[in-house]
């Protein structure tokens, strides 16, 4: 009896740790996901293809709308909350045109609030590149140093400079 009793408390034991596990995967999986489609419109701008930054902000507005706070502490779920509404407008407004000078604009507003929340939250699994362009007085998130500058695109790729980097979070 004694030897089920230990096998059932072992079993559920395991069975809690890979739960605590899993849901915290899950949760580095939400904000890689949000990294993801924020660095996608990023990369649709540098190429200077608007449809691409459409889908891209689609993609991003419905992570936005489906709970991206599943999973996160009370303070980090404050953070995403304070910043929520703006991310919701950039990305949606940046979805529903093709024009890409039209979608810098939001875009600029978008990297701000996005930086807030990834720096505030400390989750991000890889390291995140701050950027500057001093043409556009304007910042941008990158998964590299190399700069390709998503406000200009080919007419001044590597225009600006790095000024933070937000150290990954295993």
């Amino acid at each position: 009896m004694k030897t089920v009793k230990t096998l059932s408390i072992i079993i559920f034991t395991i069975f809690c740790a890979t739960a605590v596990n899993a849901q915290k995967h899950n949760t580095k999986n939400n904000i890689d996901t949000l990294v993801n489609a924020y660095m996608g419109i990023k990369n649709a701008l540098i190429a200077n293809d608007g449809t691409q930054a459409h889908y891209k902000a689609n993609e991003l507005f419905n992570i936005l709308k489906s709970q991206p706070d599943k999973g996160l502490s009370k303070d980090q779920q404050k953070i995403l909350i304070d910043h929520l509404e703006k991310l919701l407008y950039d990305s949606r407004h940046i979805n529903e045109t093709t024009t890409v000078d039209h979608q810098r604009e939001h875009f600029a507003s978008l990297s701000k609030n996005m930086y807030e929340v990834l720096k505030g939250i400390k989750m991000n699994t890889v390291p995140i590149y701050e950027q500057y362009c001093p043409m556009k007085k304007a910042y941008w998130l990158s998964e590299s140093k190399q700069i390709k500058n998503p406000y200009f695109g080919s007419e001044m790729l590597t225009c600006g400079k790095v000024t933070e980097t937000l150290a990954s979070v295993k």
